[in-house]
């Protein structure tokens, strides 16, 4: 159960480059033993998880997952973050002071600072399992020990791109975001259907379609000539991105989930087909909000789908309460 890695060892889909030009340095992620990409301009791209495969052993679904690094989904955990300031409009000749002075204005590439923040966390996390149990974070701090998550203080919208949408298929993406609500405490609203075409190379600002803020985070139901992520046993990917203001914390904003089209009717029509669909999307986004994979094949963010682990087990919810505990960043 994680993100995609290509045979070589290198990333896939194009280089990123900054919005000056400058092509992103290499660095290497430790649990994934691969590249990721590291932007100097400040935004991160959490890396893309995806479940993959087709062998029953033992009444055992094993659904291996690998690291994308893609640029539509990539794990980008150096110390990059967008250095936005407020922009001030051109200077007016000096006037009387009963003038008022030029107000600040938000710049174009991101949404109105604030929007539907509340003024502390819509939701708790579930009590960490008092047992605890393995669990690890996809990107880090500054400090190299707090996790990158999203904010507590607002809601993550969620749109579904119904193309290709099996029978089910939906109903248990909805379930699974009411389980990961449940279990962060973060307000994940369901935001309706959405005609994005792809999950690769996502603007994260798209006004023109969402309105001023973030755009949702887009679960699609894509074939392999849409994601070739997806091709061979891969049946998902998912991951987010992250910003941050100046020097301060960096907070994901949105995401992508891809599910195969093509494998997940398969799975759904298996013996427990639900219940294995509904994991292996947990699965993922409990990728989406920051979890790693973990060596402990009790948990369900090990990297193979296990029927006996059909939810999140100790270390996972362990994992989710922190990440359900970031910060408010109502300055983004």
């Amino acid at each position: 159960m994680d993100d995609h890695e290509t045979a070589g060892g290198e990333p896939a889909g194009p280089v990123p480059t900054s919005p000056t030009g400058r092509v992103p340095e290499w660095v290497l992620h430790e649990a994934a033993g691969r590249p990721v990409q590291s932007v100097p301009w400040r935004s991160d791209r959490a890396g893309p998880a995806r479940r993959r495969g087709r062998t029953v052993l033992r009444a055992l679904v094993v659904v291996p997952l690998v690291i994308l690094l893609s640029l539509g989904a990539a794990v980008l955990v150096g110390p990059s973050s967008w250095p936005w300031r407020p922009v001030a409009p051109e200077a007016a000749p000096p006037a009387a002071p009963s003038v008022t002075p030029p107000t600040l204005t938000t710049p174009p590439d991101r949404p109105t600072a604030g929007r539907e923040a509340a003024r502390k966390p819509l939701g708790r996390p579930l009590p960490a399992p008092p047992e605890g149990g393995a669990h690890a974070f996809i990107a880090l701090q500054a400090d190299g020990v707090t996790p990158v998550a999203y904010d507590p203080c607002r809601p993550v919208y969620y749109v579904i791109r119904p193309d290709n949408a099996p029978a089910g298929g939906d109903q248990a993406v909805h379930e699974a975001f009411a389980r990961l609500s449940e279990v962060t405490g973060l307000q994940f609203r369901y935001d309706g259907v959405s005609d994005e075409s792809t999950t690769l190379d996502r603007p994260i600002f798209q006004p023109e379609r969402y309105g001023d803020r973030w755009a949702p985070v887009l679960v699609a139901w894509e074939s392999e000539e849409q994601n070739p992520a997806l091709a061979g046993d891969t049946v998902g990917q998912a991951g987010s991105v992250a910003v941050s203001l100046g020097d301060g914390p960096r907070v994901f904003v949105t995401g992508t989930v891809s599910l195969d089209a093509g494998r997940m009717p398969e799975i759904l029509a298996m013996r427990d087909g639900a219940a294995t669909a509904r994991a292996i999307i947990l699965h993922e986004i409990g990728h989406l909000v920051g979890l790693a994979h973990v060596d402990d094949g009790e948990q369900l963010m090990y990297p193979e789908a296990r029927r006996e682990v059909p939810d999140f087990a100790p270390g996972d919810l362990t994992g989710l309460a922190v990440l359900g505990d970031g910060p408010c960043v109502p300055e983004l």
